[in-house]
């Protein structure tokens, strides 16, 4: 146990059962991968979205989904956006507007990606965000960030990912992966992944 004292004279306790407490588990880096669907994208906030009304210019807009999830759209006010498929989102909106436009026939387009980053903090060379127009597994973000530092722990580096409003985290040890040994654990990056180095 170690015990930190702030200047306010509040002491916090650091145990590790409050790891435990916070949600924090390992998963295993099939059940990352198991996770990603592809073709399904789901909206995030900070996506740019084209909603095209046929034969109705008053409500085709270009819309940026909020930092709440929501969009603001004619007749209907706001709704959510955000975690939903272009398929979700355009059945919602259907519903919504046919007490104004009956059979309204509509379309989605996903205009700009900007929700797809991840975060990779701790001893690499360059940390921050980094934005997903690709694909992306953990080597690769770890390249696009610089590369490990010289006294950086590879062997116990960690993806946290929250999953249902709970934290899970998956192991990953970069000198396996640079030697070509356990490579599924090379798993690839969901939004809002970050990727710890100690």
């Amino acid at each position: 146990m170690r015990i930190i004292k702030l200047q306010s004279g509040i002491v916090i306790l650091i145990t590790a059962a409050l790891v435990i407490c916070l949600g924090f588990g390992s998963a295993s880096a099939t059940d990352a991968n198991a996770m990603i669907k592809p073709g399904q994208y789901r909206i995030g906030p900070g996506d740019v979205l084209e909603i095209a009304v046929w034969k109705n210019p008053d409500l085709t807009r270009v819309v940026t989904v909020l930092p709440d999830g929501n969009i603001s759209f004619p007749l209907i006010d706001q709704i959510t956006a955000a975690d939903k498929t272009l398929e979700q989102l355009s059945t919602e909106l259907r519903s919504r507007l046919d007490p104004f436009v009956p059979d309204v026939d509509l379309s989605i387009i996903i205009a700009q990606v900007n929700s797809q980053v991840v975060y990779v903090i701790g001893k690499v060379r360059n940390p921050g965000r980094i934005a997903m127009n690709t694909p992306l597994n953990v080597m690769q973000a770890l390249a696009t960030a610089g590369g490990l530092s010289t006294y950086a722990n590879g062997k116990d580096i960690r993806i946290f990912r929250t999953i249902n409003a709970s934290e899970t985290f998956f192991p990953f040890d970069y000198n396996q992966a640079a030697k070509g040994t356990n490579p599924d654990q090379n798993i690839l990056l969901r939004r809002g992944d970050v990727i710890v180095v100690p």
